[in-house]
């Protein structure tokens, strides 16, 4: 029994070892099955994974190279638009267009003699031999830019080269036909840095239509790479830019700029601007700067702000040519006439200042009239107070001013006058009353008489005359009013203060024998650009009006800064305006109304 037991334990024993051995063995073949699934797991799903990024995320470009293998794939550019000016019988002048320039490259391994083309390209080309060396010295090279836009001269030079790995090629290239012609108004097509388009002007705004939308062609080839006549062909049209016809006249633009041109040399001045407009419509029919460049050659620019158009990016306080503005408010108002009377001191004192007449002046009892003929600061003080704060501030806004005209031109600036939004803060209402404490474009003053010209409506800016289409067809773009701003019973009355100020104030230059001329002469100081206050000596010389008063045709501005040998507006910019009116009533026929003694 004992004997029997002890077997029993033993065998016991002996299964329980086999049970454990046996699960042990279970155990590891269970992990070699669970890493085998494992890793055929993490291989499905990097193969998963390898498939979709070649088939789903890449599927564009191995298409393109599968295509690239068999298809011939060309991508169709448009040609860029044209910009017109026009002139006073419809014709139109191209400013902007698309020409075609040489190129010369070279072919290295087709090159006979490597030093006499490294001589000769030097001599008609004006670049170093190093340079040309340099270019020509791979002699597995197949393709290399030798130079961009030749001459005339340096292209027939080149014909004339007896070797057959130098070539010509032509380019298409914007050329600006008029040169620094309205070049501050069209722009420039040009690189940012990352790709070529428009920059400023007409050249930028009108990026997107100038530019047109690229087409493509494809068609199969043959392993030679050659054309499958008998294969399909796609073909998807470039669509071509639009070209645009401005509102402004060619050979009025072209006077204008002559005539600043002139005054800027005359008298030393830093800049300036000339605008003029059509006050009925808001057509813009000439607009100068100075200084200038020519589109053609603008990375010789230094100076980046020279590309700004001054008539609306460079808001300046506009002195006493904002004086009509306040005394239209005043007669729209109902506080003041043309003859109402007020006794002027010389000089405001309000909140510790103290305002004084221009020169120091005493003028005694004066009619409003004579307020503007004499320029006196006091007289627009009273007006302002009569009309009151909230009033004034609300009249100069519809009047246009502290916001963008919505002119279809880049970097417009909407002028600043914050100062009357404070309206408890009397001396900032006093002084914006004579133009100071307060910023305006030249375009802005210029539509502000517009309005006075214009029996008292607004109209907004417009540069675009036309859109011409590849096919022909034209959208003529129509005149846009945005509001009545004064009644056209003021607008008349403030129109005959204005001849008085050309016949017996400070404008008599501005004035054009057989016309009524009106306008008025505004003499601003220089806001410091660092801090409060003025520069010393500096001005800003302004004179804006219109003509003929019984039936406005144009309104002329003229700005001219820091002249160095004249003081007064009606020394500079006065005789200025003269010049252009007088060119103006000539040019377009106007018949003289006066008599001429």
């Amino acid at each position: 029994m004992k004997f029997l037991g002890c077997k029993t334990r033993n065998e016991l024993m002996s299964g329980r070892m086999v049970k454990k051995t046996a699960n042990k063995y279970c155990s590891s073949e269970n992990w070699r099955i669970h890493f085998l699934a494992l890793l055929i797991f993490l291989i499905s799903g990097i193969v998963i994974t390898r498939l979709y990024c070649l088939q789903v995320l890449a599927y564009e470009n191995y298409v393109e190279i599968a295509r690239d293998q068999h298809q011939v794939f060309k991508e169709l550019m448009p040609s860029r638009g044209s910009i017109f000016l026009r002139d006073k019988n419809g014709g139109k002048y191209p400013l902007a267009i698309n020409k075609n320039y040489p190129m010369v490259y070279a072919v290295p391994r087709e090159i006979g003699d490597h030093e006499k083309v490294v001589y000769a390209l030097s001599s008609i080309l004006g670049m170093s031999e190093d340079d040309i060396r340099k270019k020509i010295s791979n002699p597995d090279d197949v393709f290399e830019i030798i130079k961009h836009r030749l001459s005339d001269e340096e292209s027939l030079k080149i014909k004339q080269l007896d070797d057959l790995g130098i070539k010509l090629v032509d380019e298409s290239f914007r050329y600006y036909v008029g040169g620094e012609l309205a070049s501050q108004v069209v722009g420039f097509f040009g690189s940012d840095g990352e790709k070529f388009r428009g920059r400023y002007g007409v050249e930028a705004w009108w990026e997107d239509s100038l530019r047109g939308e690229p087409g493509s062609l494809s068609q199969e080839r043959d392993a030679a790479g050659r054309w499958i006549s008998i294969a399909d062909r796609q073909l998807n049209p470039a669509k071509q830019g639009v070209d645009l016809v401005l509102t402004m006249d060619y050979a009025v633009q072209y006077e204008v700029e002559k005539i600043l041109r002139e005054a800027m040399e005359k008298h030393g001045a830093d800049d300036g601007a000339v605008l003029v407009m059509q006050p009925k419509t808001g057509k813009i029919l000439a607009m100068a700067g100075w200084p200038t460049f020519n589109p053609n050659e603008y990375s010789n620019v230094e100076d980046m702000s020279t590309f700004l158009n001054p008539s609306i990016s460079i808001p300046y306080e506009p002195g006493s040519i904002f004086k009509p503005v306040t005394m239209a408010i005043g007669i729209d108002d109902g506080k003041i006439e043309p003859d109402t009377e007020y006794v002027d001191n010389g000089f405001v004192k309000e909140a510790g200042y103290t305002i004084k007449n221009s020169e120091d002046k005493v003028y005694g009892k004066q009619t409003m009239t004579q307020v503007l003929e004499e320029s006196i600061n006091t007289g627009v003080i009273f007006v302002e107070k009569s009309v009151g704060n909230k009033n004034f501030s609300q009249y100069v806004s519809r009047f246009g001013f502290g916001e963008k005209s919505g002119i279809d031109l880049p970097g417009e600036s909407a002028g600043n006058i914050s100062n009357l939004k404070a309206i408890n803060r009397d001396i900032q209402f006093f002084t914006a009353s004579f133009g100071q404490g307060i910023t305006a474009t030249p375009l802005q003053m210029a539509n502000a008489f517009s309005v006075i010209a214009n029996g008292g409506v607004l109209m907004k800016p417009q540069i675009i005359d036309k859109i011409v289409y590849t096919d022909g067809e034209e959208d003529d773009i129509a005149p846009v009013e945005i509001r009545r701003v004064i009644t056209e019973e003021t607008a008349k009355k403030v129109s005959q203060m204005l001849r008085s100020v050309v016949v017996n104030g400070h404008g008599k230059r501005a004035d054009v024998a057989g016309y009524l001329v009106g306008g008025k002469t505004g003499t601003a100081q220089v806001a410091k650009m660092d801090s409060k206050g003025y520069e010393d000596g500096m001005t800003i010389g302004s004179f804006a009006g219109f003509a003929p008063l019984d039936d406005p045709m144009f309104t002329v501005l003229v700005k001219i800064t820091n002249p160095k040998d004249v003081q007064w507006a009606e020394s500079s910019a006065a005789p200025a305006f003269g010049k252009i009116m007088k060119f103006l009533l000539e040019y377009y026929d106007v018949k003289p109304t006066e008599v001429v003694e």
